[in-house]
């Protein structure tokens, strides 16, 4: 059998086009495809794609040709090709229905005369010299009779590539209505899935009568075009995706192009009145009305439908792969409507609410943030039990790391503590949004003034951590932003109840709206590429959560860190005292805090000294696992376990030890295995100290103090959205401050630019202006 499949994707492809009759030659067993997924409904939701065994792929004429409309588009069908061999390979049962037999036998044609016209004329002048010559137009049926096999043989071709054969499938609307037909049909289309071949399927529009409108009857759906063909198709084949390429990125609820128009992600039936469709592309002869209305039928029938744009040179290399592996790309039709609202609609109400949370008075938003600490504290039995949940699921799946789970567990304290820092926040809340920071008189009654407002809308994600959704919405509250909060399943008891206080609290001043949090199936990529409607993108969680986000986001910032690889140097001239207690709270404290201890950095002079040992045995009576970095391990007989990377975010009772020669060299081991989040020097030597605390590159740089501390509520700050390693905006542990940005208002009276031109009348004075302390716009 692999040989015969071997020999036949080197067929001239006249041996292999089929076309439907009363007679079907079957070559190879008798015994139907057994299909792997029952049939009859749809995939409720975009990741179930990802279980599509069954796939069709229809071209439209946009996709498949080049925008003068005689040829094809080569690189962008290789590309599709491409992705459908990969899809092929995997297992999967791929059909291509495709245009471009009419812009092929066109292009074809079009040659042919030139050539025929040209040599007439060489005949008949004797000369070289050629008139200029005109193509008449060419008919629609002829042009798809020189095209197909052309098409076919390219197809045949980019294909052979990847060691698949293909086999070309011809079919008219009469071929539907012929019982006997369908049936020869669907078997010779079974059975060249069973073969492992790529059917390519097309209306025959060399012979192929006009459509007829309105001519669907008893709700089984006619061949118009390619769009009703793939439809029709996809039920007849009980297939489980069927995803159209056009020129567009997949359904507006208005024309393309147009003002307001939004692109819809997940389309249910029954939508349809709340669409206003636009003129057909280019080419084809169908248009969006008569692709909704061949999804549709697709979609009654228990086939998924995806409309997604097949054109576009920055997705084309992939839209295919995405809309398999369910990332959001195009219009996804679906018969399950969710119960709450889309991660759309939600940011839309967040933005909406959020502006008039900007607008409330600074003491206002600090009465809705300690209405929420008391709601922690009073609801406190209920958080608990929601945590305990929580806990109980996470520790019996036995997928998650110790580490995790510590950040997952709530306690009353930690309920206490979080109740504190927000009530300091909403005392400094009063200092956020409308302050001036800067005021110049640029002429006479003409001021100009830079004020705080709010970024806009901040997408926070996090993992595990339930205690960030508190911290974070306080925050977005005092500064004035909207809010959209995707928190990880293992901790979603305790997110859903702490979300519904924090709307409590936000209902006092009627902007319930503005902290949402995303408990639709969405992906977090996806969230990332919403780079219309959220304006900052805040990662709590692992160094991998981040680095995943980070490379995600388009067209988005990232405010946050990958790592907490946090280094304590202790110098030659350290005291024993202070020493074993910084070391020991750095790193014992809270091991899965970004800002504990990971790397101790022991300078060579305390090697086998009162003050090496007293910090060894104090790490094993905590119970930390050392690792020994390349140098310390030279120094030792029988040496720890030596160090896999310098590198390495324990987040556990781990860390590693090196030995360095002096503060400098301390300064750059950080500097080459550090992430730049927090580091901290052991000295009584002041002038070392100052020397490590301006040469170190870091976040957050400390003097005999441990590393824990790189905390908004320590720092006063009241809460904080997470430690930023980046150089712009917002640096540290990021508060308030860090979630503003800045406008500027100008104030004048009718004047303009040409006033202060050379002829002008009046003169550039650019005065500062001297700003009282807490002066509001």
């Amino acid at each position: 059998m692999f040989a015969r499949l071997n020999l036949c994707s080197h067929l001239p492809s006249r041996f292999r086009q089929v076309s439907v009759s009363p007679v079907s030659i079957r070559t190879f067993s008798q015994a139907k495809l057994s299909h792997p997924r029952s049939h009859g409904k749809s995939f409720a939701h975009r990741s179930d794609l990802k279980q599509a065994k069954r796939i069709v792929v229809k071209l439209g004429s946009a996709v498949v040709t080049r925008g003068d409309e005689c040829g094809l588009a080569l690189g962008r069908l290789a590309s599709i090709v491409e992705q459908v061999a990969m899809l092929q390979n995997q297992g999967r049962e791929m059909m291509i229905v495709t245009s471009g037999a009419v812009a092929f036998g066109k292009q074809r044609l079009r040659h042919e005369i030139l050539l025929s016209q040209s040599v007439r004329q060489a005949l008949h002048s004797g000369q070289n010299q050629l008139k200029e010559m005109s193509i008449p137009v060419l008919e629609a049926r002829a042009c798809a009779a020189a095209g197909q096999s052309g098409l076919m043989a390219l197809y045949e071709a980019m294909f052979t590539q990847y060691s698949i054969c293909t086999a070309q499938i011809l079919v008219t609307n009469l071929d539907f209505h012929d019982e006997q037909k369908r049936r020869n049909l669907n078997s010779t289309l079974l059975e060249l899935l069973r073969m492992n071949i790529v059917p390519i399927i097309n209306t025959n529009d060399a012979v192929v009568p006009p459509p007829v409108p309105s001519s669907d009857m008893q709700g089984v759906i006619s061949i118009k075009d390619n769009d009703s063909l793939a439809a029709r198709l996809a039920v007849e084949m009980k297939v489980d995706l069927l995803i159209a390429l056009s020129d567009v990125q997949g359904l507006y609820d208005s024309p393309p192009g147009t003002d307001d128009a939004k692109l819809i992600d997940i389309f249910y039936p029954g939508d349809q009145q709340s669409i206003t469709y636009g003129n057909k592309s280019r080419v084809g002869i169908g248009g969006m009305e008569a692709k909704v209305k061949a999804a549709l039928w697709a979609l009654q029938g228990g086939s998924s439908v995806v409309i997604a744009n097949g054109t576009d040179p920055k997705v084309t290399g992939h839209v295919i792969t995405d809309i398999v592996e369910g990332k959001k790309v195009g219009t996804f039709f679906s018969e399950v409507k969710p119960a709450g609202p889309t991660v759309e609609q939600q940011t839309d109400m967040a933005r909406h609410a959020g502006r008039t949370l900007a607008s409330l008075l600074p003491e206002q938003r600090g009465e809705i943030i300690c209405a929420l600490a008391d709601l922690l504290t009073e609801k406190k039995d209920e958080i608990l039990s929601a945590n305990k949940r929580d806990m109980e699921i996470a520790t019996a799946s036995g997928r998650f790391s110790q580490a995790l789970i510590d950040r997952l567990s709530l306690s009353t304290a930690k309920l206490n503590s979080l109740a504190i820092g927000l009530r300091q926040l909403a005392a400094s809340s009063r200092d956020s949004v409308g302050r001036v920071l800067r005021r110049t008189r640029i002429a006479n009654n003409l001021e100009l003034e830079q004020i705080t407002v709010p970024i806009g809308v901040l997408l926070v994600i996090f993992e595990s951590r339930p205690d960030c959704l508190p911290q974070v919405s306080a925050l977005a509250i005092a500064s004035g932003n909207a809010l959209l909060l995707k928190g990880g399943k293992e901790a979603s008891n305790t997110n859903r109840i702490l979300h519904q206080l924090t709307q409590e609290a936000l209902s006092i001043h009627g902007v319930t709206d503005a902290v949402q949090l995303v408990s639709t199936r969405e992906e977090v990529e996806d969230l990332c590429r919403l780079d219309k409607i959220i304006d900052l993108i805040i990662p709590r969680g692992s160094s991998q959560l981040v680095r995943d986000i980070q490379r995600a986001a388009k067209g988005i910032p990232v405010l946050g860190h990958s790592e907490g690889v946090c280094h304590v140097y202790v110098d030659s001239e350290a005291s024993i005292d202070k020493a074993v207690d910084i070391v020991r709270d750095s790193k014992c404290d809270y091991p899965a805090a970004c800002n504990a201890m990971e790397t101790l950095l022991i300078h060579r002079d305390l090697l086998r000294t009162p003050m090496f040992d007293q910090i060894i045995d104090m790490l094993r009576t905590e119970h930390v696992k050392i690792h020994a970095g390349p140098r310390f391990a030279s120094y030792l007989t029988f040496s720890p376990s030596e160090v896999k990377s310098l590198r390495t975010e324990y987040g556990e009772l781990e860390c590693c030890i090196e030995v360095v020669d002096s503060m400098e060299e301390a300064v750059d081991h950080i500097h080459k295995y550090g992430s730049s989040h927090t580091d901290v020097i052991v000295t009584d030597n002041e002038e070392t100290a100052a020397q490590f605390l301006q040469q170190v590159d870091s976040a957050c740089v400390f003097w005999n103090s441990s590393s824990r501390f790189a905390d908004g509520y320590r720092f006063g700050l009241g809460a904080e959205v997470g430690i930023s390693t980046s150089r712009i905006h917002a640096r540290g542990p990021v508060g308030l401050e860090g979630l503003l940005t800045t406008k500027w208002v100008l104030r004048g009276e009718g004047h303009t630019a040409a006033d202060f031109s050379e002829n002008g009348s009046m003169k550039y004075l650019h005065e500062n202006i001297p700003v009282p302390q807490g002066s509001f716009s």
